[in-house]
């Protein structure tokens, strides 16, 4: 994170639903915001509680608290004009002529 960045984030404590799954069909975690809160680009979530291990097979949501830090306009703006090429250093394309065995 910038210095300069840092100088100009808020902080807000909401209350959040983590829903966990660890199926065949699914695994994955997500957080949901109560009252409607929304992140936008370049904000932070810190969800605070000990970590979660669900075994496999099952779904299970737990309440918990978590801090938004807030970005500010200089730094939405920055995440929004780069965010594609971040989110390009995550993918990995290979074209070939032949099939990988």
């Amino acid at each position: 994170m910038n210095p300069i960045f840092a100088l100009m984030r808020r902080r807000e404590t909401v209350d959040c639903t983590v829903e966990i799954n660890n199926t065949f069909d699914q695994l994955g975690a997500h957080v949901r915001f109560d009252n409607g809160i929304v992140v936008h680009p370049g904000d932070e979530v810190f969800v605070h509680g000990a970590p979660v291990s669900i075994p496999y097979g099952q779904s299970e949501s737990f309440r918990r608290e978590a801090t938004i830090r807030r970005a500010g306009p200089l730094e939405r703006a920055w995440t929004r004009a780069t965010g594609d090429f971040e989110m390009m250093e995550l993918c990995e394309f290979s074209f070939t002529e032949r099939a990988l065995s």
